[in-house]
């Protein structure tokens, strides 16, 4: 089960990275603004993801 949710984990931060970066595109913001939207992004992704095994694994 780990392997799956870690193979969806990896497919799901690619693909909001690759919406950020047509995000920041079309918004068009500067350089040093990116970094911190791509940053701030991951993070609570990832920090979703988390929360989504664990809650799976202990149901």
């Amino acid at each position: 089960m780990l392997l799956y949710f870690i193979i969806f984990a990896v497919f799901i931060l690619f693909y909001i990275n690759k919406l950020t970066t047509a995000l920041c595109s079309i918004r068009e913001l500067p350089e040093e603004k990116q970094s911190n939207v791509f940053r701030t992004i991951n993070v609570l992704i990832t920090i979703l993801l988390i929360s989504s095994y664990i809650e799976i694994s202990f149901t």
